[in-house]
Parts: structure tokens; sequence; C-alpha cells
């Protein structure tokens, strides 16, 4: 039998996924799952992207420039200057969701065996790409105890060497909802153009800071060259099926590179980027909506979670997430026992293993797991019994 890539061996598995199967057992034992562990919002999609995909007119799905459809990046250009973001259609590739346009970054950016910096915990799937690009990433750890904040820039100091090509982050951020400030991202911009890296920033989450004021790297000045943003379509509009994303930057020797891949892949999605475009006409009342629908949420749950004894969250600032430390010491094993041997009144809970967020998972966030506020205001409720009663039994 032939045997699996070193590759296929190494690509780790979805913290997020990864206990689908116990998921699906449990509901076939009649429990009710309330699925915390995805970001997978119950906010409706805006009708204007529905209707543009209902009203299609061509007769043929044809395939589309490989940067995209051209009407879709030039009315771009006029959303992103609403966030002080100047660019022109040609600094933009769209791409098969923000996955596609980290993939094509870091095999742009980087070679094989050249090293990435990311604060962790970290959105679990960088590790994924990481491992498909060849590239080795390197953590700089935060601590719950100041809510996850950006480390001090003498921990990456340390961490640069000779392979390190690129720092990269995501704001607001996967997994802990932390939105870094502007004295922070100008920090990481001074420490970029020091030693000539790209600072790579994932942005998806923007339409959902809370307290702080939206911040991007592109909005910064004097590293133009060094800076890459990678942003989706799916979160801003509920629209995760959509598959839109884009990798933007005013590097011309970056886009002209990022081309030849997205030439190999021939096109993004049709369908997806007819809804998109039309996207960007979505009155600010969907967004007003639904941040403070947002913010009602995560007041619940971390309200719930640290009235519960041992139990410690910090507030996040955008994004829908959270990090809850929990008197726990192996989340793997105790978010598989919530699906396989815990039920309260017929019911139980699915949690992200916050342990798949750190870059060694067998040692670092064993304690913590990742919730995703995307669920109404009742079920977070009953979602939230169903925790408090499972940390007792599983306690004794």
């Amino acid at each position: 039998m032939p045997s699996i890539s070193l590759k296929g061996v190494a690509m780790p598995a979805s913290p997020i996924r990864k206990l689908v199967p116990f998921a699906e057992a449990a509901k076939k034992r009649g429990i009710k799952i309330y699925h915390l562990n995805i970001g997978q919002p119950d906010v409706e999609t805006p009708q204007i992207m529905l209707d543009a995909i209902k009203n299609y007119a061509p007769k043929v799905v044809e395939y589309s420039h490989s940067a995209g459809n051209e009407s879709y990046r030039r009315k771009l250009v006029g959303y992103y200057a609403g966030y002080n973001i100047n660019l022109t259609h040609e600094d933009m590739i769209i791409t098969c969701g923000g996955s596609e346009a980290i993939e094509i970054a870091l095999m742009t950016c980087l070679n094989e065996g050249d090293e990435l910096i990311i604060p962790e915990p970290f959105y679990a799937n960088y590790n994924g790409f990481s491992t498909q690009a060849g590239v080795k990433v390197v953590p700089v750890t935060s601590s719950i105890d100041n809510g996850f904040a950006l480390p001090a820039i003498a921990e990456f100091e340390k961490k640069i060497t000779a392979r390190t090509k690129a720092i990269m982050i995501c704001n607001p951020g996967n997994p802990t909802g932390y939105l870094y400030n502007k004295e922070e991202l100008e920090q990481l911009r001074d420490l970029v153009v020091k030693h000539d890296l790209y600072l790579l920033s994932d942005e998806v989450y923007r339409e959902f800071c809370y307290e702080k004021p939206y911040c991007s790297v592109m909005q910064l000045s004097g590293a133009d060259d060094n800076m890459i943003l990678i942003d989706s379509v799916s979160k801003r509009y509920s629209a995760c099926g959509a598959r839109i994303g884009a990798l933007i930057t005013k590097n011309k020797e970056v886009i002209a590179a990022a081309m030849k891949f997205a030439q190999a892949r021939l096109s993004p999605p049709s369908f997806g980027q007819v809804a998109a475009e039309a996207a960007i006409d979505t009155p600010q009342s969907y967004f007003d909506n639904v941040k403070a629908e947002y913010i009602a949420r995560r007041n619940v749950v971390v309200q719930r979670l640290n009235a519960m004894p041992g139990v410690k969250c910090p507030n996040p600032t955008g994004a829908f997430y959270c990090i809850a430390e929990l008197p726990i010491t192996d989340c793997d094993h105790f978010c598989q026992w919530l699906l396989e041997s815990f039920q309260h009144n017929n019911e139980t809970l699915m949690l992200a293993p916050a342990s798949g967020f750190y870059s060694n998972p067998a040692v670092d966030g064993k304690n913590q797991v990742r919730i995703a506020y995307v669920l109404n205001i009742p079920d977070l409720n009953k979602a939230m019994d169903c925790l408090e009663e499972a940390l007792k039994q599983y306690k004794n």
C-alpha cells in the first residue's frame, strides 16, 4: 500500500471539527447539542446577497478573472475607503474564503523552512496552513490574566532568527476576542520594518469591535511593502458558505507573485462573488443590529462563566469568541466527555478545546476552551446551564 505524504501525516486535525463524530453520535441518541464550537452565526444573511444569487442573469457560469471580478474589486475600494484604507482594485486578489488568502500569502512570502511568529492562542487553522506551506510556526504566548493583550515586543524580538520571515496576527482575535489598539499595531509595524519582515493581519471581524475602535495595519504609515491584509465576507455578512475572501497589499511584487498562485487555481467562486458584490450595499442598520446582538450575547456568556466556581473568562472586545479557563486538566477529554457521557435535561453543548489553538497542543491550553457566542440568548443560557452542571459532574 502506498504511504501517505509527510505533510499528510503532519497535518493537524481541526480542534473545531474533530469532535463532530461524537456530536453526531449524541444526536442519534436523541441528545440536543448547543454548538458553541464553531463560528457559524445564527444571524440571518442579508437578503440583498440572497437576492443577487436568485436573480443571477447570465446563461453561462463562467470563470472570472483570476484576481476576481473587476466590478467587485472596484466596489471593494469604496468599502475599504469607509475605514480609511486607501486602495486601488489592483491591490487585491479575491480568494476562496480568507483561508485561501492565507495559504497564498504564506506560499508567496515564505519559503519552506522559514519561520512565522504568531501570538498564541491563535486561530487553529494557522497551524494547518503553515504545515501545507512547510512553514514553522514560532509562538509568542499571551496571557489570559490581561485578556490576551499583545505580548511585549521584546518577547517577539527574542524569537526572531535568520529564518524569520513574517509575523501574523488576527485582529479582532479568534479565539480570544482581543482587539489590538493602534499603539500595539504601531509597535508591530516598527518591528517588521526594523527586521524587514512581513506583517500578515487577519481582520475578518472588523465589523464587530465593541468598546475600542478598530484600527487596521493598512492605516499605518511607513510600511506599505510589509503589510498584507487578509479579509473575508464569511463573518461580516453571516455568509460562511459563500467562500469569498481577499488578499490585499500595496506591495506590487507580492501581488504579482500571488497572482501566479491565483491563476493556478483559475478563479474564485462565481456565485460567491455575485453575492459579495451585492452585499457591499448592505445598510448600516444591519451591522448596528448585529453588533448590538453580539454584545448582548457576550455579556450573558461572560457573566455566566465568571459566576461558575473555578472559571475565569476575560471580557472580549471584538469578534464573537472568548477563551474560558475551566477547573479541568484536559480540555480535549472534557469536550469529548460532554458529547459521549454527559447530558442535562437531554441536552449538552459542544465546545472547542483550546489546546488546538496553541502551537504545542499536547502541553498548552489544556485547561481552556473556546466558546463561540453565535446562538440566541435563550439557547446560550441553556448551554451555560449545561456547562455549569457538567463541571459539577466532571469534578466528581
